[in-house]
């Protein structure tokens, strides 16, 4: 259908952007059409008044995994172990299917209208995203990587991520990614804070370098671009020596680090969300051990400063919530474009420009 949004005030999503009035935006399906001033003929469009409102594009969440809720734990749980029953029959399945669909609609009704998402459980993702351009389920675009590639007691191994044991292991789920038709691939290259056991090690590196490249290379053939989790200065290295696109999390980038970033064309993802719960919070409401706070406040750190750094040096930087993270919800990319402003030193506009046209 047509519509024209008329009485607003419009934030187009550019760098700089203010509020502009005297403006009609005009679409058709699911495409923005022009913008136009009042006064125009709106023959054939359904007119819909914002009644002095704001009108900005949807948000788009650069770091998702839908099936994790948010709801925090005091204590871990056995992830894989929770996996293996989810999936073992076909009523665990389609149940836990209806919950992922139930994330998903909850992003777009947070305003969010397009998902990348980092980790899932098995074709999950991208049966979603199919059914949501068909109109079988509401919710935003997705891309969808569906499980990740890690390795035996890396990060997420076996839950939303497949532990591969050699390089054939990880072409053979990279192989089986591209039959489901993923839009990316994840690797999982380095620990996070809840597998670390001990202070200073929440980003040890787990990928040998060999399987990233490997891993990159064959990706890079069949027209996909790579996401990697990693959350230490080596990791980035790793990851950007080896061809990965999107750092997601990351860390404190010294000259080298910044010169690959620019070398590969390579971009930041920044996650403030999800460490700074483990960073800030009181551990009695968390639950959370002094080593995990530690490596938290380690984490979220370094995030920021690759942010800062990446953003000095002309890197493009994206945000993204790490949705399914304890304390981080499907409605939270607003709490996310609020951290990037109030930790990385960003203007208001230019946190709404890099969670709409940035991220795009």
């Amino acid at each position: 259908m047509k519509y024209a949004f008329c009485g607003g005030k419009l934030l187009d999503g550019t760098r700089e952007m203010q509020p502009r009035e005297g403006l009609v935006l005009r679409t058709d399906g699911d495409r923005i059409t022009d913008i136009v001033p009042e006064g125009t003929d709106l023959t054939g469009y359904e007119v819909v008044d914002l009644k002095g409102g704001y009108l900005m594009p949807g948000l788009i969440n650069m770091h998702v995994h839908l099936a994790g809720s948010g709801k925090p734990q005091k204590k871990q749980r056995d992830n894989e172990k929770l996996v293996k029953t989810i999936l073992s029959t076909g009523l665990t399945r389609k149940v836990a299917y209806g919950m992922v669909a139930g994330f998903a609609k909850k992003e777009l009704f947070s305003g969010v209208t397009t998902i990348r998402t980092v980790g899932g459980l098995a074709d999950f993702d991208t049966r979603l995203r199919d059914d949501i351009r068909a109109g079988r389920r509401v919710g935003p675009r997705i891309l969808a990587a569906n499980e990740g590639i890690s390795v035996p007691g890396g990060h997420m191994a076996g839950s939303v991520a497949v532990a591969a044991h050699t390089i054939d292991e990880a072409l053979e789920q990279l192989e089986k990614g591209r039959q489901q038709g993923v839009d990316l691939v994840k690797l999982m290259i380095t620990g996070g804070v809840l597998d670390a056991k001990s202070k200073g090690e929440p980003g040890e590196l787990k990928m040998p370098p060999e399987v990233v490249k490997a891993a990159c290379d064959q990706a890079h053939a069949l027209g996909l671009p790579v996401a990697a989790h990693v959350e230490s200065p080596q990791g980035v290295r790793v990851a950007l020596e080896g061809g990965v696109n999107t750092i997601e999390h990351g860390a404190k980038p010294d000259e080298e680090i910044l010169r690959l970033f620019k070398e590969r064309h390579a971009c930041h993802i920044a996650t403030i969300s999800p460490a700074l719960p483990y960073a800030m919070f009181d551990r009695s409401v968390t639950g959370a051990s002094e080593t995990e706070q530690y490596n938290g406040k380690l984490v979220m750190d370094g995030i920021i400063d690759c942010a800062k750094a990446c953003l000095k040096n002309g890197i493009p930087v994206g945000l993204g919530t790490d949705t399914g993270c304890p304390y981080i919800t499907h409605y939270d990319m607003w709490r996310e474009v609020y951290y990037f402003h109030k930790f990385c030193n960003v203007s208001n506009a230019f946190a709404l420009h890099t969670a709409t046209l940035g991220n795009a």
